[in-house]
């Protein structure tokens, strides 16, 4: 599962600074909430047998059970199966040919069965029921990450949306499936399946495993089968219906399927092409090929989530889909990764399934950890460091996760599990675990651990004992600090130079409350340009490191692999940043040296010269952040920075950089730049396009308006937006019913980016009719993000409006938007 949605909000609230954490409360969480156990096996699932229709006017599914289990330790003469909200007609128990009703309650959450007889463990019998599934009136609640959980999902069911497609899908994270099947719904449960659809004939269906069958079933109607011949946990079952087209793609033999509608058809290579390699690359590092018979991914429209790793069958939402000129832009974070992450799920996750949601580490840290593994090998180590860093900063930003065990046995409900502790944290200690060991020994392990629990359930412990067996060494130190507690070292780092010893100092302070963590640390001491690199372990809440050297070191990199997961403040002088930049190989290095830099621009003409500098690194990356960091404000810079800039943007080939060049110069609004912009103009990038506009509207404001409508009929995300933009500060009100409807179609992240262009339509418009649709717009996205901290940003907007409002309507506006802020401010 792919939090997607949660954390571009997260971009958008992250500070640029960390709080230090508070552990103590820890004991508090686990005293406030119950003990999580692991669902006791009274009866094991062994086979699931599903024949399905649909009722698109209802928006019911009428289905057809045959399960068959078997008691799981003792005699048992009952069955509890979970079916949330569903109408049962029959219950009966499988004798041959023959169905025997049975004697059953329900509670519209369990339905309780007496066999009428005593089953022995290990004999199976099977279980015959008919039910309706009514998803649209269940009452259940969703998660951050998950934002619904009614587990079966009519789209457009009476085609009433115009130019939106009819399709049906499923979401079996964390216990949706038996809102559309009943079943024993606990990911340690494992189950063969077969699901047979009825379904409209013009539509294409997906589910688990291979399509066995596929045959009219009467007037308009086929019905497809799919077959799973290999145990899966229920949550993992899935099924979609759709005007989809399917793009084929192989691997060793096997069929590698793209689920597209027809418009993003054209484009499923340039979505999901890399997905064999992917599947060659962690089928050799894993030790283990990919393990079922077939790989598909399908794009739904309102999915509830990222991305659902449905056995054989992965499940986007429709942020994933683009056409190549999107896909132009989009950052390895957005797409790509989450291809990667949804496919190594099919090995930690369904191969091999967390027994419990206190154990989810198993699955999903293992599937943001495989992220920056596959970035390393396609793209090299620096993108795959920027991606770990990125997901470390989310880490550690997030409220409460420094308080939270990574294997978390009290919870107040399984989806609070599905947060920045389960994924990024989870994922950062996976990689210094990989660091720790060595790749042969690490990797060694991971195949251990997929071989000795496949199709089976896993958990930390499993881990912990595969990583030993393979390394020979006792890590449960590593694992207690880190699985089993919460939080992560802060830290001081100071240094000392004694010249009559000629001897090196190193301190390292642990200033955090609560547990003291054991760290290996690698520790490069450069003298003369030449690296000697010292293994310390650092076993104390203070210790000192000393290392002999000829001369007084130019740089002391303390935590050389900048894989250790903490929080540090590194007081070293910034000519030994400087020189890090220079001379350390890491993109860590690097950006913690233009980090530096940044905060020190204004008074510092080296601290200026080394940003400027970094407009050329070899990262795109690191030239980016560079370009972002740029204090344009200060004359000095101002006067050396429009030269670089422009020489950088005559040979940069990245687009998310040549648009932050562009960006910049737009700040120095040098009318020597319209031609740079006008040539932009016509790049295929919309983000570059966007920048360029931008620019323009600044230079040439006229010339800007005309260009923008030229450029409407083919927008979209930062060239939509800068459209918008212009049309808020030079339009009139013919361009609003355009802005209205952009805003109005737009996902949450590009709204969020809207707001100032809204700002700017309510303190131009005299038409009251306008102001109070921009003001309902801006309130509204308040209200609703408000539990992510928009809520503040969108209070601020409309005081700005409230400053700058003039003119005849402006005391009926300040009224309206007293009465909006209270509304904001009053909302749970």
């Amino acid at each position: 599962m792919n939090k997607a949605f949660l954390l571009s909000l997260g971009l958008f609230l992250t500070a640029a600074t960390v709080q230090a954490q508070t552990p103590a409360t820890a004991t508090n969480v686990a005293e406030a909430t119950p003990y999580r156990a692991t669902a006791t096996k009274r009866n094991d699932l062994v086979h699931t047998k599903l024949d399905v229709r649909f009722d698109y006017k209802k928006r019911y599914l009428y289905g057809k059970e045959w399960v068959t289990l078997k008691p799981h330790a003792y005699p048992t003469d009952s069955l509890q199966l979970d079916a949330k909200g569903m109408d049962i007609q029959t219950v009966a128990l499988v004798n041959g040919n023959a169905n025997q009703p049975l004697k059953f309650t329900y509670d519209e959450e369990f339905l309780r069965i007496n066999l009428g007889k005593t089953v022995q463990p290990g004999t199976d019998y099977t279980v015959y029921i008919e039910y309706t599934a009514k998803p649209d009136e269940l009452k259940v609640k969703g998660s951050a990450a998950i934002t619904d959980a009614k587990g079966l999902y009519f789209i457009n069911p009476d085609s009433s949306v115009a130019g939106k497609p009819v399709q049906i899908w499923t979401q079996g994270e964390t216990e949706g499936s038996s809102a559309w099947f009943p079943t024993i719904d606990r990911p340690n449960q494992k189950t063969t399946s077969e699901i047979s659809m009825t379904v409209p004939s013009k539509y294409v269906t997906l589910s688990n495993g291979k399509m066995t069958d596929s045959k009219p079933a009467g007037a308009g109607l086929r019905t497809d089968t799919w077959k799973m011949e290999l145990p899966h946990s229920p949550y993992l079952f899935m099924m979609a219906v759709g005007d989809f087209k399917i793009t084929h793609d192989t691997w060793r033999g096997k069929p590698v399927d793209y689920y597209l509608e027809p418009k993003y058809a054209p484009y499923a290579k340039e979505i999901f092409g890399k997905t064999p390699e992917m599947m060659e690359f962690f089928s050799n590092r894993l030790g283990v090929e990919y393990p079922w018979n077939k790989y598909a991914q399908v794009v739904a429209r309102d999915y509830v989530s990222g991305a659902m790793e449905n056995t054989t069958a992965t499940l986007h939402g429709e942020a994933v889909a683009g056409t190549a000129r999107e896909m132009l832009d989009r950052p390895y974070g957005s797409s790509e990764s989450i291809v990667a992450h949804e496919l190594f799920h099919q090995w930690f996750g369904d191969y091999v399934t967390a027994e419990s949601w206190s154990n989810l580490t198993v699955n999903e840290s293992f599937a943001d950890f495989s992220e920056a593994l596959w970035a390393e090998h396609k793209y090299g180590k620096d993108a795959a460091d920027a991606h770990r860093f990125g997901y470390i900063r989310r880490y550690l930003s997030g409220p409460g996760n420094e308080n939270k065990d990574l294997v978390r046995f009290h919870y107040a409900d399984k989806e609070d599990m599905f947060d920045g502790v389960t994924y990024q944290k989870g994922g950062a200690i996976l990689d210094m675990l990989r660091t720790y060991l060595g790749d042969d020994v690490f990797f060694k392990s991971l195949t251990k651990y997929l071989t000795d629990n496949k199709f089976g359930n896993g958990e930390a412990h499993q881990l912990r004992l595969a990583f030993e067996a393979v390394s020979g060494k006792d890590l449960n130190w590593f694992f207690n600090q880190w699985y089993f507690g919460a939080g992560h070292p802060v830290v001081t780092i100071d240094y000392g130079w004694d010249a009559a010893k000629k001897q090196q100092s190193v301190t390292i302070k642990q200033t955090q409350e609560g547990q003291k963590f054991i760290l290996p640390l690698a520790i490069d001491v450069y003298v003369k340009g030449k690296a000697e690199r010292h293994q310390v372990l650092m076993t104390e809440g203070t210790q000192t490191f000393s290392f002999a050297a000829a001369s007084q070191p130019e740089l002391v990199n303390v935590d050389a692999t900048k894989m250790t997961l903490w929080q540090k403040t590194d007081n070293k002088p910034f000519s030994a940043y400087v020189y890090q930049y220079q001379n350390a190989p890491l993109y860590l290095d690097r950006r913690e040296a233009l980090v530096a830099a940044q905060s020190r621009q204004k008074d510092d003409a080296a601290a200026r010269a080394l940003l400027l500098s970094a407009l050329n690194d070899k990262f795109y990356g690191l030239r980016l952040a560079a370009a972002q960091s740029l204090d344009l404000k200060n004359a000095d810079m101002r006067k050396k920075a429009a030269d670089a800039l422009r020489k950088q943007l005559n040979q940069e080939k990245e687009t998310a950089v040549q648009a932050a060049l562009l960006t910049n110069l737009a700040v120095l609004n040098d009318k020597r730049d319209q031609k740079l912009y006008e040539k932009y103009l016509d790049n295929q990038s919309y983000n570059v396009q966007g920048a360029a506009l931008n620019g323009l509207s600044l230079t040439k404001p006229t010339e800007a308006l005309s260009r923008a409508k030229t450029l409407e009929a083919d927008s979209h995300g930062a060239l939509t937006e800068a459209i918008v933009e212009v049309y808020a500060k030079q339009g009139d009100a013919a361009q609003w019913p355009y802005i209205q409807a952009q805003f109005d179609e737009a996902g949450a992240q590009q709204r969020i980016n809207m707001l100032e262009a809204l700002d700017e339509v309510m303190v131009r418009t005299t038409d009251p009719a306008i102001f109070n649709a921009a003001l309902t717009r801006v309130k509204d996205l308040g209200i609703k993000y408000k539990q992510y901290g928009i809520d503040r940003a969108v209070l601020g907007l409309l005081g700005d409006v409230q400053q700058r409002k003039t003119g005849a309507t402006a005391t009926q506006a300040q009224q309206e938007i007293e009465k909006a802020t209270q509304e904001i401010q009053q909302a749970k």
